[in-house]
């Protein structure tokens, strides 16, 4: 159980209401983790749109996206995020257990060229992000936009943001991530 209860969205004002609504609908299996958002309305009402927006602006294609943000939950342990995003991660073509074995990318036999390099790069942007390497950058720069750039680096660094919030109040899995 969380730290702290669970504000359904019928004690909101309508458009928070709204809000929440749509993201627990429509974002993936995230309604233990807006319940506990809507405790912070100004959160509710920016992050979540958002993070939906950035969904539907499809800027980063999602098989990069899910592979940082699985990344960068594995690194965190988070069990709360690697078992929501790793059904998405499936679907875009790395097995469950593919997902689990991120961190040894090097060698891993479900990634290309293009997937090993997001991988290395969450890994850099959230271990030392004062320190990546200019060739590193440079490789991102020969397969990415200046754009999808700065959002892989953007959902690297939100993901930590919300691995940390996850875990700080113990948020629970939803059924739906757990299979």
């Amino acid at each position: 159980m969380a730290r702290v209860r669970d504000i359904p969205p019928e004690e909101l004002p309508p458009d928070l209401a709204a809000i929440y609504r749509r993201f627990a609908g429509e974002y993936g299996p995230f309604a233990n983790q807006v319940a506990v958002i809507a405790h912070v309305p100004a959160a509710l009402h920016h992050l979540m749109p958002m993070l939906m927006e950035l969904r539907e602006a499809k800027t980063l294609p999602k098989r990069y996206l899910e592979l940082a943000i699985v990344t960068v939950s594995l690194l965190n342990a988070c069990h709360y995020c690697v078992a929501h995003h790793a059904p998405f991660l499936e679907v875009e073509g790395v097995s469950r257990e593919g997902a689990e074995r991120l961190l040894d990318y090097a060698a891993h036999p479900e990634l290309d060229a293009v997937d090993r390099l997001v991988v290395e790069y969450a890994i850099a942007a959230w271990e030392h992000s004062n320190r990546i390497p200019e060739a590193l950058f440079a490789r991102l720069r020969a397969q990415f936009s200046e754009a999808q750039i700065v959002e892989l680096t953007l959902r690297i660094t939100l993901c930590g943001f919300f691995n940390r919030f996850n875990d700080a109040l113990r948020i629970e899995e939803e059924a739906l991530a757990t299979g």
